[in-house]
């Protein structure tokens, strides 16, 4: 009897140890959790930041794509809405992208008014659609960017095979930090390269006032009628190029 009431003294023992053992190991792994770093994926939001029924659209931004810690660079899509299939590659892929260096930011302007269609006879400075998405860069994206601590923004834009290059890059401030990240950009891109259009309609209202306010700005122009594989292609070279930028020169 006296051995029975042991082995049961000794099992009720062993019971009680796991339950401490196992008890313990939670609590350290909470711990634990508290002390790891967040990973890319839970520190990306999105965030709407005008939906106003005054407005021909809306505008949003998909905050700390890559590195949080690294330096904060701006995308922006979405300024003439008829580009939109280069926008749509520009904000899947960059977030799918590993090992980044720097921060982004991806800036969607989302025009619903007078969207139009190519060929409708409209010249660049009197398309409704171009003119709404450039008014509501101006009026949105462009103070948070200015005031946001960026080290550079690239505004993407496709084109329909007009220029001498169909795949560019060029700020429309020379002699300037922007001309000269972009022309390092190209220099990094078997695809792209740099090529400076005489004018932009976009330019006012986004890129040159940030070039003019100390932070340097260049476009990304893709061809519109290139297939989706090659904008994948020539979109991946443009994000492997940026984060390879040198900002401390």
């Amino acid at each position: 009897m006296k051995n029975k009431y042991n082995v049961i003294i000794a099992i009720l023992i062993i019971i009680l140890a796991i339950g401490i053992f196992l008890v313990g190991t939670q609590l350290l792994t909470n711990d634990n959790s508290q002390n790891t770093p967040i990973s890319n994926s839970n520190a990306t939001s999105r965030e709407v930041i005008s939906n106003s029924s005054d407005d021909p659209g809306s505008v949003e931004v998909i905050k700390n794509v890559g590195n949080p810690n690294g330096e904060k660079i701006a995308y922006v899509v979405g300024v003439h809405p008829l580009e939109h299939e280069v926008h749509e590659t520009l904000v899947k892929l960059l977030p799918q992208t590993d090992n980044l260096n720097y921060s982004y930011d991806i800036y969607i302007i989302n025009v619903t008014d007078d969207v139009g269609q190519y060929g409708a006879g409209y010249s660049d400075q009197s398309d409704p659609g171009r003119q709404n998405g450039q008014n509501l860069a101006y009026k949105y994206v462009y103070p948070k960017i200015v005031n946001g601590s960026y080290k550079a923004a690239i505004d993407v834009h496709s084109n329909i095979g007009a220029y001498p290059f169909k795949t560019f890059v060029f700020s429309p401030v020379n002699e300037g930090s922007g001309e000269k990240y972009a022309s390092d950009v190209a220099s990094k891109c078997e695809n792209i390269s740099y090529y400076s259009p005489e004018s932009t309609t976009s330019g006012p209202y986004l890129t040159i006032p940030l070039n003019e306010h100390g932070i340097p700005a260049f476009y990304f122009e893709e061809y519109s009628f290139a297939d989706q594989s090659t904008k994948n292609m020539h979109v991946k070279e443009l994000i492997k190029a940026v984060d390879s930028l040198n900002f401390k020169n």
